[in-house]
């Protein structure tokens, strides 16, 4: 019987371990850091398709986006941040909220899906925002650019998606090498990053947005490949996203998957180790 006893408490410690630590793994997740593996090449070549990073969640404060959301197919979980804090949501406001600053490197949740999307902040509240022949204007003011070479890569299945990039030297065959035309952007305020081109396509050439109170405009740095801000919700795009809908900035790479796992260590990038977003 005092075996049995024994056993029992043994089995019951180890259950309020795991319990405990799942907790405090929840609450790290919910306040501090929310991890991310960049799933699409909508952001080359600040990020990569099987770069992981943390989520700095305190930069711009909480609200009902921090919670986390907890899929996992496999064994058919699927929990939304709505589900758990959806009470939270309406308002647009945030506690101990910070603002966004233009250039940063954010996640959000989609307004419409609820999924998370990873862009740059270029238009703040109240701005009119526009693309000119592939050209960011900001309050009918063009940014400064700066042609900087090409981009290249090789053209081969990327991510678990297994998706091959799209290449500006037309279709390049598997094992190829695919280019695409780099530029430096410098946005109002004196930030600078990468972006790249494809072609010609109808995105280039945008209306005037006007941002809305409460809300920022966010596109893809490889612009011919990011479905953002400048696509309506109804066009499976992003639209304006609002406040609330920020989850966290992204300031550091941790490490780097080339592969369609994340746990192929043989496929880490060497180079991209800690690597600061600009």
């Amino acid at each position: 019987m005092a075996a049995k006893e024994k056993s029992s408490g043994a089995i019951i410690e180890t259950i309020k371990t795991v319990v405990y630590a799942l907790l405090i793994a929840g609450v790290f997740r919910t306040l501090f850091f929310q991890p991310f593996w960049i799933p699409s090449g909508s952001m080359k070549e600040t990020l990569l398709v099987g770069d992981f990073l943390f989520v700095n969640k305190m930069a711009y404060g909480y609200s009902y986006a921090s919670c986390p959301s907890i899929r996992i197919a496999a064994v058919g979980i699927d929990i939304d941040a709505e589900d758990l804090c959806g009470f939270l949501k309406g308002d647009n406001t945030r506690i101990w909220g910070g603002e966004p600053e233009r250039g940063d490197v954010a996640v959000f949740r989609h307004p419409v899906t609820g999924l998370d999307f990873i862009k740059r902040v270029v238009g703040m509240p109240g701005e009119r925002v526009q693309l000119i022949q592939g050209v960011l204007h900001v309050n009918g003011t063009p940014v400064e650019l700066e042609d900087a070479g090409v981009f290249t890569e090789i053209s081969e299945l990327q991510g678990p998606g297994r998706v091959s990039p799209r290449c500006e030297n037309g279709v390049v065959g598997r094992g190829g090498l695919c280019e695409k035309s780099r530029q430096i952007e410098t946005l109002p305020g004196g930030r600078s990053h990468v972006i790249l081109n494809i072609g010609d396509q109808s995105s280039d050439n945008t209306p005037v947005f006007t941002v809305p109170e409460g809300h920022y405009f966010f596109l893809g740095d490889n612009r011919d490949n990011s479905s953002d801000s400048r696509f309506s919700t109804r066009a499976s795009g992003v639209g304006f996203v609002p406040y609330e809908n920020l989850v966290g900035r992204a300031d550091r790479i941790l490490f780097s998957s080339a592969g369609s796992s994340l746990f192929a260590f043989w496929t880490w990038r060497g180079d991209r180790f800690f690597k600061r977003i600009e």
